[in-house]
């Protein structure tokens, strides 16, 4: 019987300015799975006191970004006057539509005590008809969210349907978005409601169809297939995938299925015509 896992994606290092991400998302030869164009792996990482995370204000369009942590802490300002402190476990589901600025700090407490951090960063292509909607942030608390237990394995429902559960989170397409934490010797079966589905080993190693697969791996699995994951040590999933939205352009931070609505926010960007964002006074220039 062939593998169900259809192609293997290996992160590539990305200096962020001070601490490094794995990037995920896009590959060469694979640019989105279902919604998902955008997935980073954050640290872990540890920051001595006095020492922090300093994301300047930039801009967002044609997307919806959503940081979660596994460790440490966020603090997010954005245009729409959202502030909110982001916490291990809590969903931060921020919706660009036609046009948002925010920054990504760590808070003067944080960073005078040192801190790790670990996490997960993905962004969510929004429907064509969908593009052009009105900013938002939504928070939502661990508390919130549909928790799955299957033997020896905890599913916490970041945003979609699976398993038969909802989250909360409004999303604009087919979607699904897992944490799973899985015990040594554990199986869970891939939900096969989702036409395209992947899973990002964040931790330990899990075998599938018998191949060992380790950290720091993105399994994108063949449509239609069934799908048996197996922990062989403790492990940390990110299962997630969706319907298939179309293809979409990216340059620097701006998603848009027409490459030329992305020409207009990179002029709006450069001539200061985005919004701001309260209590922020620092300047992201557009790349060369």
């Amino acid at each position: 019987m062939p593998s169900p896992v259809e192609l293997v994606i290996e992160p590539r290092p990305r200096d962020l300015g001070g601490f490094e991400v794995r990037r995920v998302l896009p590959f060469v030869t694979r640019r989105m799975v279902g919604p998902f164009v955008f997935l980073d792996h954050i640290g872990p990482a540890v920051f001595a006191p006095g020492t922090g995370v300093d994301v300047r204000p930039h801009p967002h369009i044609g997307l919806a970004t959503v940081t979660y942590l596994f460790e440490g802490e966020m603090m997010h300002r954005d245009s729409v006057g959202a502030v909110q402190n982001i916490m291990p476990g809590d969903v931060n589901w921020m919706t660009a539509g036609r046009g948002i600025v925010h920054s990504e700090r760590t808070a003067p407490e944080a960073r005078a005590r040192g801190f790790a951090m670990h996490g997960i960063q993905a962004w969510v292509a929004l429907p064509v008809e969908d593009e052009e909607t009105e900013p938002s942030f939504h928070h939502h608390g661990k508390d919130s969210l549909p928790m799955i237990e299957h033997d020896g394995v905890s599913l916490r429902l970041i945003a979609g349907s699976a398993y038969g559960k909802t989250s909360p989170v409004k999303t604009y397409s087919p979607t699904f978005y897992l944490d799973a934490v899985m015990a040594a010797g554990s199986t869970l079966p891939l939900t096969g409601e989702h036409k395209e589905r992947a899973a990002y080993i964040a931790e330990g190693t899990i075998d599938v169809a018998g191949e060992a697969y380790e950290s720091g791996r993105m399994l994108v699995f063949a449509p239609d297939t069934e799908v048996t994951l197996r922990a062989q040590s403790d492990a940390r999933l990110m299962l997630l995938g969706g319907a298939n939205i179309g293809k979409r352009h990216i340059w620097w931070n701006l998603v848009s299925s027409r490459p030329e609505r992305i020409e207009q926010a990179k002029a709006a960007w450069k001539e200061q015509r985005f919004p701001p964002v309260p209590g922020e006074t620092e300047f992201t220039p557009l790349p060369e």
